[in-house]
């Protein structure tokens, strides 16, 4: 093909496919031509991901646990299946770069890559860096990362990092021009409560709990929007009318980055894309990371976040209804504490992160010189 192109591999969740969407839209900025190669989920996302073309790669987990013969069999099968369709891909396609986001629907494209020596990157969104990144850290040419110290990342791999931030869609930045308006004494208290298919039910239990025990005139000032399973609506929705609490439910909303925007606090998981999009809006938080999260990527990310001062992190197990409703009433009149969190969660932001990804890309296809390895964010 004449017009340069870069192919990116990523799916099975939106945190890994949402900084891929974003690289994707810059690239285009840039006349660059994207192909997206995901696995057989990838369709969820299809419609709305700018690419010229979606190249589906059959693949199969790759991490931990205990398993048995034929599943690990079951598993190398499938993935040598997706290695296979890649390589055959990208010989047709012939990228100038091929670049993966995490997570296993990434291994069999990058690998096919490595085979055909197409120049190779990943991006790590977390603060931790995940399993498949792991084993593809030797195979590539550069490694992106959210944060500027990741766990995991062995000596060898150091020298390739490059600390770019977690690349966030046009929407979030968009979102990120309206300046945080703390709320007023006696005024609205806009609460925005998420955590994705995996948290939006424990938010469902808890959060209903919390506000029972608020005083009527601090439940009076509350809007709560939030996202809660299909399963979950009609009792969530039952248990805030008792309460007369005004809210707005949904299992998904499209225009998360405004209501972020529109938020006085965020109460959610800490996936590596919320985290980014949080820094990057500049919104305060109450971050409850997945307590079973495959090596505590979402704690170390709500950590890093709590130690600029942007976020409040609790475990899940630490978190009773009590706790969230004395935090509620705490920060709900104190107004100059939620604008510092704001501040101080806007300050670690990088609304630059996919420009600066662009830019690594270009480098690995010979569009633009090297940068100094003084330059780089080594871990």
């Amino acid at each position: 093909m004449n017009s340069p192109s870069v192919v990116l591999a990523a799916g099975g969740t939106g945190g890994h496919l949402f900084p891929a969407l974003a690289l994707a839209q810059e690239l285009g900025r840039r006349s660059i031509a994207v192909d997206l190669m995901t696995d057989m989920r990838g369709d969820r996302y299809g419609s709305d991901f700018p690419a010229r073309r979606i190249y589906r790669v059959p693949s199969a987990t790759i991490s931990g646990g205990r398993r048995s013969p034929v599943t690990a069999a079951r598993t190398a099968l499938t993935l040598g299946r997706g290695i296979l369709s890649a390589y055959r891909q990208l010989g047709a396609i012939r990228p100038g770069a091929v670049v993966g986001f995490g997570g296993y629907p990434s291994f069999p494209p990058i690998v096919a890559a490595s085979l055909r020596r197409i120049p190779t990157a990943i991006h790590e969104q977390n603060a931790v860096l995940g399993r498949a990144n792991r084993m593809l850290a030797s195979r590539v040419a550069a490694i992106a990362t959210a944060f500027p110290s990741v766990r995991h990342l062995d000596s060898a791999s150091a020298a390739k990092l490059r600390f770019t931030g977690n690349p966030v869609r046009d929407a979030v930045v968009q979102s990120a021009q309206q300046a945080y308006a703390p709320p007023r004494p006696d005024g609205e208290f806009n609460v925005l409560v998420f955590g994705g298919s995996q948290g939006a039910r424990f938010f469902s239990d808890v959060v209903p709990a919390a506000l029972d025990l608020l005083a009527p005139e601090t439940r009076r000032r509350l809007r709560i929007v939030q996202q809660c399973r299909e399963e979950d609506l009609g009792r969530v929705r039952q248990a805030y009318a008792a309460l007369e609490v005004q809210m707005e439910l949904a299992s998904f909303f499209r225009d998360l980055p405004e209501r972020m925007a529109a938020a006085h606090l965020v109460i959610g998981r800490a996936g590596a894309s919320s985290v980014a999009e949080l820094t990057v809006i500049g919104r305060p938080s109450i971050l409850v990371p997945l307590p079973h999260a495959i090596d505590n990527d979402q704690l170390q990310n709500a950590k890093q976040l709590a130690e600029s001062g942007g976020a409040l992190c609790i475990e899940q197990k630490d978190l009773s209804p009590d706790w969230l409703a004395r935090e509620i009433r705490r920060l709900s009149a104190d107004p100059e504490t939620l604008a510092n969190m704001a501040e101080s969660a806007k300050r670690v932001g990088r609304p630059d992160a996919v420009a600066q990804l662009a830019d690594l890309v270009e480098e690995l296809m010979g569009l633009r010189p090297p940068q100094e390895p003084d330059e780089r964010g080594i871990n």
